[in-house]
């Protein structure tokens, strides 16, 4: 196991990292990236099983697919950090011709991206896709999947749903990133999602509750949890609770942020909120 500290100031350093991205260009989703910061350094630093080098086909290990890719900010710092990718390359954000897109695209051949994403809604199906050919391939490794809350209001999440419990898929873990808002607003003024976890549970899956996602032990006690739930019959669903824009006082609690990047006395207020500690690019 990974030593907590460590990964903790991995946190911190993938925070500067998405504030300094998105301010660079003035373009951008730091909100739901930093409210994602935990799970993304959790899932890639302790918990999935991950081969040297990468190649498209994830034989021979896990892989994650990022439904909702506009929050592409923290999904490049840790793969860079992580090693996948040169951490420098991270100044090319959004720019033209950059590999890092704002939203993660595959025609670039950035390590760490199996599938473009940003139409909300697909990530579902094409990790349940994934999933099964792992199962016809005779690999016994895991599927990660990753999706707004607000991205559930999109009709084909619920058809994959229904199919992944009717088809047993049980090498799967979805986790839904709780937090409340979304572009236009709070979820639930917006389109109210009602009880995220009794749904997906009448619908066949296996349901935990992460009430404090950004805990960063409790992210992998969670997702270990999860793991232990997998090939008993059933996908296996986690309902995250986060705080957008986590870890940034004045991004916190609003949909505000969503989209939206900071001035420059923004950015050094932020950064003030998160010293340096692995050292920026």
């Amino acid at each position: 196991m990974a030593d907590i500290q460590a990964l903790q100031e991995l946190v911190v350093q993938v925070r500067r990292d998405i504030l300094r991205m998105v301010h660079n260009v003035n373009s951008g989703h730091p909100g739901g990236s930093l409210g994602c910061t935990e799970f993304f350094v959790a899932l890639y630093n302790e918990i999935m099983h991950l081969k040297d080098g990468f190649d498209m086909d994830g034989k021979g290990e896990d892989v994650f697919f990022l439904s909702n890719g506009h929050i592409s900010p923290v999904f490049y710092s840790v793969l860079a950090r992580k090693g996948y990718f040169p951490i420098e390359e991270l100044n090319t954000f959004r720019l033209i011709d950059s590999r890092l897109q704002g939203h993660p695209t595959t025609h670039e051949g950035l390590p760490g991206v199996r599938v473009a994403s940003g139409s909300l809604g697909q990530g579902m199906s094409v990790a349940i896709g994934a999933a099964l050919a792992k199962k016809l391939n005779g690999d016994d490794h895991l599927v990660y999947s990753l999706h707004g809350d607000g991205e559930l209001q999109e009709g084909q999440n619920w058809e994959a749903i229904m199919f992944a419990a009717a088809n047993k898929v049980d090498n799967l873990i979805s986790t839904v990133d709780r937090n409340g808002q979304q572009i236009d607003g709070p979820t639930e003024e917006v389109l109210p999602l009602g009880d995220v976890s009794e749904k997906f549970k009448v619908f066949g899956w296996d349901v935990l509750e992460l009430k404090d996602g950004n805990n960063l032990q409790q992210v992998i006690d969670c997702l270990k949890e999860a793991k232990s739930r997998t090939g008993k019959g059933k996908p296996v669903c986690i309902v995250m609770d986060t705080v957008m824009g986590n870890g940034v006082d004045f991004m916190m609690h609003t949909h505000a942020w969503h989209g939206k990047a900071p001035n420059d006395e923004q950015l050094e207020t932020a950064l003030a909120q998160n010293p340096e500690t692995l050292g920026d690019y």
